[in-house]
């Protein structure tokens, strides 16, 4: 009998609970980071994770002056505030609450991300999702989606999913097309009591990202709160209740499976591919 067909359905519990690391990065942005640190370094493929959350102008104000990437994709989702992008051959353009910007470096960019006011909060999260090995060289791009063109599954309860990218159970799609690691990025918005349930391809990495609120996962019932990021295990699916009015993100993808050797921006699968990222971008190949 085929192996897949053994399978039965069985809830991911919580494998990991983190609060992530305080740090600062760009022009001294002050962050959270929750993939990426000495505690949980990647998850594949996810190579990292930062949350800034700030309405302190001298947190935020510098951003992310020009940088360069190689290797990998950048996901960029604001929760509130504005920021503005620009690179280095002619894109350019302002990411505002909850809009979403998928960009796929590729062979190589360089950006720049700078927060687009002078008050109130800026809020938001920037994922790192590995590319493969014979896409690491592929063309730059992206997939940049404003609030109103998110796709959103009302719930008979008052809550909702935006949907980023993957499919909700109801078959909801999301904006996002990704056929290297085909992720799913929900973020779920409930009332207190509610309850509620993904599928999730068994051998993806899945986490979930507490926004705000407090809920509790699978049938070990383990709480995950406001900030904190919940590693799952393995399985067909998640249960998720909501203790209080919550707001989370659950993502999850398919691991690469591939060395991966870093190099600052540059994220490659030698330490001679990073060599020659350095390389080019000195001789001004990107």
């Amino acid at each position: 009998m085929n192996k897949n067909h053994q399978i039965t359905q069985n809830d991911r519990e919580l494998a990991l609970v983190t609060s992530g690391q305080p740090c600062s990065d760009g022009a001294g942005v002050q962050l959270t980071r929750l993939i990426g640190h000495n505690e949980l370094t990647m998850l594949d493929p996810f190579l990292l994770l930062d949350v800034f959350q700030s309405d302190k102008l001298q947190e935020f104000t510098g951003g992310f002056p020009s940088h360069p990437h190689r290797g990998f994709e950048t996901v960029t989702y604001m929760l509130a505030g504005h920021m503005r992008h620009k690179d280095n051959v002619g894109n350019e353009g302002v990411i505002s609450a909850n809009g979403v910007q998928w960009m796929t470096a590729g062979r190589g960019i360089v950006h720049s991300e700078v927060p687009e006011q002078e008050s109130g909060l800026l809020k938001g999260l920037q994922l790192w999702v590995n590319l493969p090995k014979e896409h690491k060289m592929t063309a730059p791009c992206y997939q940049e989606f404003s609030a109103e063109k998110i796709t959103i599954e009302t719930r008979d309860d008052g809550g909702e999913i935006k949907v980023i990218s993957g499919k909700t159970n109801n078959g909801t799609a999301g904006v996002i097309v990704n056929n290297y690691v085909k992720p799913t990025y929900l973020q779920i918005t409930l009332p207190k009591n509610a309850s509620f349930e993904q599928n999730i391809t068994i051998g993806d990495n899945a986490f979930i990202y507490v926004i705000f609120g407090r809920i509790d996962i699978g049938k070990t019932k383990k709480k995950l709160n406001e900030n904190q990021l919940g590693i799952l295990t393995d399985g067909t699916n998640v249960n998720i209740s909501c203790l209080t009015d919550t707001s989370f993100l659950l993502i999850s993808a398919a691991p690469l499976n591939e060395p991966v050797v870093r190099g600052g921006p540059f994220v490659m699968n030698t330490k001679t591919e990073v060599m020659q990222a350095f390389s080019d971008l000195q001789n001004n190949c990107f």
